[in-house]
């Protein structure tokens, strides 16, 4: 009889998000404990409508005082100059050496407009447009430094080989951006990208754009469903759809191991169905649930095989079996721009 075929590792992250906590001790802590039980990333939320701290900020905090576990910041996409987004994304991959990612976000609300005053509010279809751009700016700001452009030749005074730095010249409905970047190109090549598909809106986004497309759902059914059409729809937009995750995003609360235990039953259920990838797990209390998870929750799927025991690169993108991104300027040829 043919060997049976091999399954891929259940792929493993979890939300940080917690109210209150303003010490970054506390965060750096929690993903220590994750990168304890080999999860591939964590997320952390951000909102211009609560008081808080910057996620982008927090994890680029976090990204010394750890070495395996990606980083995933929200970053909101409607009120920020995408210049600055790619930079400070671009940023955390090279202070996390190559574990950074990003989940865009978008703003609705007059109240969050009213915070800045430099445009009102739009309506969803209109904002995740928007953030599609972004998404395509930041890849072209990211690929506007090849990855050897830098010369650092003290004998010639040469910082820069000016002929691998490009414009992106780009025009967008509500920006345009000129480029090139002002950090090299990230570690990872494009941090990578994780959108929350729950909806219809973002759900277009991320079949153009996400490497990681997280699902809400607690229906293996309806996320075997949603990850089928993620993936047609990535594939009837030019991708290939092996570089795609679809994760199903489940809230978690957990008070005694056996709930733990009965928490790595449902991830094996769904794995043998073959509904995700992985799971985005939500945290209702982060230290208690995290903790049991990696106690209990994480040697059993690792004595079924279904989660790794180690890290078997360094990167995010390593994590998720994701290819590092070819420089879409060097290899397209034609007449290239730059300065230095």
């Amino acid at each position: 009889m043919p060997a049976p075929p091999v399954r891929s590792p259940v792929h493993l992250a979890a939300s940080l998000d917690g109210g209150g906590q303003y010490e970054a001790g506390h965060f750096t802590a929690l993903a220590r404990l994750a990168e304890q039980g080999t999860l591939d990333f964590v997320t952390l939320g951000d909102s211009f409508t609560r008081p808080g701290l910057e996620a982008l900020a927090v994890l680029s905090r976090v990204a010394p005082a750890t070495e395996r576990i990606g980083l995933v910041p929200v970053v909101n996409t409607t009120h920020t100059e995408p210049f600055h987004v790619s930079s400070a994304v671009a940023t955390l991959d090279w202070v996390s050496r190559g574990r950074a990612g990003w989940s865009p976000e978008v703003s609705t609300t007059e109240a969050e407009a009213r915070l800045f005053g430099r445009r009102p509010a739009a309506r969803s279809a209109e904002v995740w447009h928007e953030a599609r751009e972004v998404a395509d700016v930041a890849a072209k700001l990211w690929d506007s430094w090849e990855d050897d452009a830098e010369i650092r030749d003290q004998a010639t005074g040469r910082f820069i080989d000016r002929d691998k730095l490009h414009h992106v010249d780009f025009e967008g409905r509500a920006f345009s951006v000129r480029g090139p970047a002002v950090v090299p190109r990230p570690p990872q090549g494009h941090p990578v990208t994780v959108i929350d598909a729950t909806a219809a809106d973002p759900r277009a986004a991320a079949v153009r754009h996400a490497d990681v497309a997280l699902v809400r759902t607690q229906d293996p059914l309806a996320a075997r469903t949603a990850r089928e059409e993620l993936l047609d729809r990535a594939r009837a937009h030019g991708r290939d759809p092996e570089r795609l995750r679809v994760l199903g995003s489940i809230p978690v609360a957990l008070h005694t191991t056996a709930d733990a235990v009965e928490l790595a039953g449902l991830i094996g259920d769904w794995h043998d169905e073959r509904a995700v990838d992985g799971f985005h797990l939500r945290l209702a209390e982060p230290e208690r649930d995290l903790a049991l998870i990696v106690k209990a929750t994480v040697p059993v799927l690792q004595h079924r095989c279904l989660l790794r025991r180690f890290y078997p690169g360094a990167t995010l993108r390593e994590h998720l079996g994701l290819t590092r991104p070819v420089n879409q300027y060097a290899t397209a040829g034609g007449v290239r721009h730059g300065h230095g």
